[in-house]
């Protein structure tokens, strides 16, 4: 039997009991603003033309046309994602280098804190950041809809803006969670910022960054999808008009569809971190 000498209370169980009593308390007024009702999915006739409409996925549409139709899409909606990440690449890498206090020099000799001057420099970039991933894509896309037309155009530029954002402030914090001290050690011995970069945060970083590269690659290509909804192209677009016509068996190709991109996105992330990591 244990001595009651030796039974210790656990000293965050009142700050916990607080917090999921607040989290419960948020809860309810959450709840009714978002005027949630799952009832309506069983009310009146609802749950009929639901069924109707789900037994409709079998068999999954398979006809030669529009299988053709749907390799199509699916280039389309992939070269979309594809496209629209290298151009984020493009803007999130430079900003990445510029918001991150890993290649601070004036860190060097303060114990890994900058300036404030060095800080103040770098509200710029970090403020560009949140103004690109501040605005969802879904609504870039709407705008560029309206600017260049109906198209994949729209989509690739909406993924590159919110997603330029996204890399970018990732990207720098992930160049800030490495091992200082070898970026310290090469800029104290001479070495410029990009040497630092390239010989001691880029091999620590690159695993972390190709993992969670491809998963904003995997996440475009549903962006794009939903995208494709509001006439960016693609197979949202291709779902969209299938939904419209109630044909239950070309949504549910489609469905699969994008269970396979997405594995194979995850089967992509595996490999690179199994070769890089």
């Amino acid at each position: 039997m244990l001595n009651p000498v030796f039974i210790q209370r656990d000293p965050a169980a009142r700050s916990r009991l607080v917090l999921t009593l607040v989290a419960l308390a948020l809860l309810w007024p959450g709840l009714s603003l978002s005027e949630l009702d799952i009832g309506v999915l069983f009310d009146g006739s609802n749950a009929e033309i639901m069924a109707s409409f789900l037994s409709g996925f079998w068999p999954p549409a398979h006809d030669a046309a529009f299988l053709r139709l749907l390799g199509r899409a699916t280039l389309e909606t992939l070269a979309i994602a594809t496209a629209g990440m290298t151009l984020a690449l493009a803007v999130a890498i430079p900003c990445g280098l510029l918001a991150t206090r890993a290649l601070s020099i004036s860190a060097v000799s303060r114990g890994g804190r900058p300036h404030w001057w060095a800080q103040a420099l770098r509200w710029p970039v970090r403020g560009l950041l949140i103004l690109l991933r501040s605005v969802p894509e879904i609504v870039w896309a709407l705008l560029f809809v309206r600017a260049v037309g109906l198209g994949p155009t729209a989509g690739v530029l909406a993924i590159a803006i919110t997603y330029a954002g996204m890399l970018g402030k990732v990207y720098a914090e992930i160049f800030e969670s490495v091992d200082p001290l070898p970026t310290r050690a090469l800029i104290g011995a001479g070495g410029s910022r990009l040497q630092a970069f390239a010989y001691g945060v880029l091999p620590q970083a690159t695993g972390e960054m190709l993992s969670y590269t491809v998963y904003r690659w995997e996440c475009a290509i549903r962006a794009s999808v939903v995208m494709g909804f509001v006439g960016a192209g693609g197979l949202g677009q291709q779902m969209d008009l299938s939904i419209r016509m109630f044909a239950g068996g070309e949504v549910a190709s489609m469905l699969l569809t994008f269970l396979v991109l997405v594995l194979l996105a995850d089967l992509l992330s595996q490999q690179l971190r199994r070769r890089y990591v």
